[in-house]
């Protein structure tokens, strides 16, 4: 009896291993079919296909912003592997949330959306711009406009009141976070101003670029010397003094490449030189195990507390790992390491669930394999670092509108009457007593038509 139950244990431990994820990063037919699987788990948590769902957004308890880094990914997937089957579904989504104004501020977000996660639909649809991915339906729109219209309007609310500059990480008043200016809301106007010159040709939003590096580096937010880092924010509190200084992927991922575009374009050194630093820090974030470097979040992965969010975060990361590779060259060794490590590391904790392909957040455990954890996250992240090692494979450099980019230009999109505004919006005392009367009766109404519905 001892030895069955022996056994029993034995295979169970095993049985990540035997189920593991097939890869060989070096067969692009293997790199396809271990993505063709875990895009099918990804879309498993898409719920706009579903009954009572809404188009673009992925189910509870993943934020609208996140659906906006999802589909990122999926345009990425689309191109490596030259596969247009899930082309309508992307396009559906990105078209459905631009908002009225066409600038990814919709109606159901607009309360309670970010620059932050304003500026990760902006960066999906540069994206899909640097793709050639298929024009929109609505003739109205284009890829490239609509990123346009979320850095007009993400430079509307530019800051200068407070800490001399810089964007709030809230957009609106009344948002837990509108006292916080954070890397990831900078970040992101930094990196799409970065590709948007290189796509264009227009050094403004070269001068833009160069504006939000001074900011951030001049408030704390990077550092130089012998580490390049990046720090998520500081509260405005105090002149922005009191930075939080944790590290996250994303943001080193942010800076990196939006560095890498601007030197590819301007052919600026010191573009060229900001790159190799914040690579070279980078290393923090990989983990050495037998001589291989997988990524991990350091920040949270380590005391088991990353949340929704941040268990995605390894998936932009990847993403603009890749970039960066193919835009400057020379760092190209290095991140082909990283990826390639990492990319094996993520297929072996791609082993649990039902399906036995389903991803787990942790890359780093050899002895575990899948960890337990799973999600939309970690199905982005497996996704992303493995379909990155692509760009070895003779995956072509982001398109610009001269080198086979088609989507159209439209430099003055997005101005509109929702959060466009130079200035912050603000509410006094009255305001605020109205909005709480408002949203009472907006609360009574809802209760009363469920009790009239069940009756």
């Amino acid at each position: 009896m001892k030895f069955w139950l022996s056994l029993a244990l034995l295979l169970a431990n095993l049985l990540p291993f035997l189920q593991a994820l097939p890869l060989d990063t070096n067969n692009v037919t293997s790199v396809r079919e271990a993505c063709n699987l875990i895009a099918k788990g990804l879309l498993d948590y898409y719920e706009g296909t579903k009954y009572g769902g809404t188009i673009g957004e992925f189910t509870s308890p993943y934020y609208w912003w996140e659906a906006g880094g999802a589909w990122g990914g999926m345009i990425d997937y689309t191109f490596y592997f030259q596969n247009d089957t899930l082309v309508p579904l992307i396009k559906q989504a990105l078209e459905y949330q631009v908002g009225d104004d066409n600038n990814y501020i919709p109606l159901n977000q607009s309360t309670t959306e970010g620059n932050d996660d304003q500026g990760f639909w902006g960066i999906a649809v540069m994206g899909a711009a640097e793709r050639n991915f298929s024009n929109p339906n609505n003739k109205e729109l284009s890829w490239l406009g609509l990123a346009q219209a979320v850095f007009n309007t993400m430079t509307a609310r530019w800051d200068v009141d407070d800490c001399n500059g810089g964007l709030r990480w809230q957009i609106f008043q009344w948002n837990s976070g509108y006292d916080y200016k954070n890397s990831v809301s900078n970040g992101c106007l930094f990196h799409l101003a970065a590709r948007l010159a290189r796509y264009t040709q227009n050094d403004s939003y070269v001068e833009w670029a160069q504006k939000t590096w001074d900011w951030m580096y001049g408030v704390g937010l990077l550092t130089e010397g012998d580490h390049w880092f990046v720090y998520d924010g500081v509260k405005i509190a105090n002149n922005c003094s009191n930075i939080t200084k944790y590290q996250w992927t994303y943001n080193q991922g942010l800076m990196l490449a939006g560095c890498a575009y601007l030197y590819n374009y301007t052919e600026d050194q010191k573009w060229y030189n900001y790159t190799v630093q914040l690579l070279n820090s980078a290393q923090v974030f990989f983990k050495n195990m037998s001589g291989s470097s997988v990524m991990y979040e350091a920040a949270c992965q380590p005391s088991n507390t990353c949340n929704n969010d941040q268990r995605s975060f390894k998936a932009y990361f990847s993403r603009f790992l890749a970039l960066t590779a193919q835009l400057v060259p020379e760092t190209s060794g290095i991140i082909y390491k990283w990826l390639v490590d990492s990319a094996n590391a993520a297929a072996g904790a791609c082993s649990g669930g039902i399906d036995g392909h389903t991803c787990g957040l942790s890359w780093t455990n050899w002895t575990v394999g899948y960890d337990g954890y799973y999600g939309l996250g970690e199905q982005m992240s497996a996704l992303e670092v493995i379909q990155s090692v692509m760009i070895y494979h003779d995956a072509p450099a982001p398109y610009t509108a001269e080198t086979g980019g088609s989507s159209e230009s439209q430099p003055d999109s997005g101005y509109g009457t929702v959060a466009t505004n130079a200035k912050p919006l603000s509410l006094d005392s009255g305001d605020k007593a109205g909005a709480g009367i408002i949203t009472a009766i907006i609360g009574a109404s809802l209760i009363g038509c469920c009790v009239w519905l069940i009756l």
